[in-house]
């Protein structure tokens, strides 16, 4: 595919020299090409970039007011927000793990709300096909817009001459050149005001502080044990704010958004049979997310139920003590079908208090945690930030 090319001429046989292969940093570049490209989408419109904005922390909803995502086709939208892509690089393939302190396996990693990816490099084919977000039916029509585009010399240059005649070739190939860009170091920036409190180079404010303390304490937000960090180390690659993990945290329905046509399920959902997970057991689970940036986002949940950071924090602490708050259909855990209801976690602090007993959290202690989260937030979308 690359290097010096032999060919046959007149006279002999002479050496024609070829352009040298893409370079990393070129690489890297094709991926954002790509990513940005509204022309990948049927009908044209909607780029990768669309729903995960480099402005907002690689996540938005594309003009929508449903909290979730608007898709390339009036009256389509994705069935779930689009998370962060921020940080990728870090989450581990999907797999059944055993913690030293559960003597049970539990489900672990993957990409997605569900984990049905387990790398980078497989991301994009997902929204690209999907006839709610980009609409494409197949790589026929992606290879035809990548060959109409302006970076199309640098993708034969990268991928070979016959790289857009194949559409899984096409497509594989997209899935390598957006791997690049979002692996990029620049993809983990790691410069919150959290981290430069760990590096021992800035102090938390006495109310952010007060609000790291709630968040860690198991009687009161108990975020810490679905939510890990350790600011006891200075690298920041310890502080994920995620154990990758899944939990069923019976999520209120989203009343702005059009009824599905089916209800979202989460886990059981993943088809892989070689790590299969689709025991009804696990039906309402969905991965943790990542809290790093959370206070940039604009709807919140798998489902974009919440808009605003607060709410969600109040949901948590008060789920099992004001569920009719919540849950205005008047059916705890609206978003699932009755059957699958009894998975939901109602045994983890703070949702194991009962209808009528005190919140795990009052209104200055939800203040608190709010504040303290707004630390997660990288330097270059601080001004993005909406945490109240």
């Amino acid at each position: 595919m690359f290097g010096v090319a032999l060919w046959s001429a007149m006279g002999g046989v002479a050496r024609a020299e070829i352009p040298p292969p893409i370079s990393g940093g070129d690489m890297v570049e094709l991926g954002r090409e790509i990513f940005a490209d509204p022309s990948l989408s049927n009908p044209p419109g909607t780029s990768c970039a669309s729903c995960h904005d480099p402005a907002t922390a690689y996540s938005s909803q594309n003009g929508s007011k449903t909290g979730l995502p608007r898709g390339s086709r009036p009256g389509h939208s994705a069935r779930r927000t689009a998370p962060s892509l921020l940080y990728l690089k870090y989450v581990p393939a999907f797999r059944f793990h055993q913690a030293a302190d559960d003597p049970q396996e539990a489900p672990y990693g993957g990409l997605f709300w569900d984990g049905r990816v387990d790398t980078v490099r497989d991301l994009g084919r997902q929204p690209l096909l999907n006839p709610d977000e980009m609409n494409n039916r197949d790589g026929r029509r992606v290879a035809a817009q990548i060959g109409r585009g302006k970076y199309v010399a640098a993708f034969r240059r990268a991928f070979g001459p016959a790289a857009l005649d194949d559409p899984d070739a096409t497509l594989a190939a997209v899935g390598r050149a957006l791997e690049a860009s979002l692996t990029a170091d620049e993809m983990a920036p790691f410069s919150s005001r959290y981290d430069d409190f760990i590096r021992g180079r800035a102090a938390l404010t006495p109310e952010e502080a007060r609000g790291l303390r709630l968040f860690k304490d198991p009687a009161k937000g108990n975020c810490q044990s679905c939510h890990t960090f350790n600011e006891a180390v200075s690298d920041p690659i310890a502080s994920m704010f995620t154990d990758y993990g899944y939990d069923a945290v019976g999520v209120p329905r989203n009343a702005r958004a059009p009824a599905p046509a089916k209800p979202d399920l989460g886990l059981c959902e993943r088809r892989d049979r070689s790590v299969p997970s689709d025991d009804p057991m696990y039906c309402g689970y969905f991965r943790t997310p990542s809290l790093r940036n959370v206070a940039v986002r604009s709807s919140y949940m798998h489902n974009g139920a919440f808009t605003r950071l607060r709410d969600v924090v109040s949901f948590y602490a008060s789920r099992g003590t004001d569920p009719r708050r919540w849950y205005r259909s008047g059916a705890r855990f609206d978003s699932l079908p009755a059957r699958y209801r009894g998975r939901v976690n109602v045994d983890s602090p703070p949702y194991n208090r009962k209808p009528g007993e005190a919140a795990a959290l009052d209104d200055r202690e939800i203040d608190a945690i709010v504040a303290f989260l707004a630390t997660l937030t990288d330097a270059r979308d601080r001004g993005a930030a909406r945490h109240r």
